[in-house]
């Protein structure tokens, strides 16, 4: 088993934003990052102070989503400042991490 230092990168946003088909084929098609994850928030606030919640009577359709990646630290770096200047992404946060990958 290989270990190798990666940063894991999370980018926080709403469904009403319509930037998640574009940013996942952005880190497909064009970085090839090494893996993505998709979270869809039952709940959540951002710095409106807006509550956005899946309950039944306030069910809304402006959920928080998490997007998630990871990649060699160079490669995550550049990654996030595409981003941030071409898709005006605000709320991106990344830490150092350590992957465990088992040879295929």
């Amino acid at each position: 088993m290989a270990a190798q230092s990666i940063t894991v990168v999370r980018i926080y946003l709403r469904e009403a934003e319509h930037l998640l088909t574009k940013i996942i084929d952005f880190l497909h098609n064009e970085e090839k990052v090494s893996g993505v994850t998709v979270l869809q928030g039952i709940m959540g606030f951002g710095p409106d102070g807006q509550i956005r919640t899946s309950r039944l009577l306030d069910l809304s359709l402006d959920l928080p989503l998490i997007i998630e990646f990871y990649d060699l630290p160079e490669r995550a770096e550049s990654v996030i400042n595409h981003l941030q200047n071409h898709m005006g992404l605000s709320h991106v946060v990344s830490w150092s991490a350590t992957s465990h990958l088992r040879s295929l």
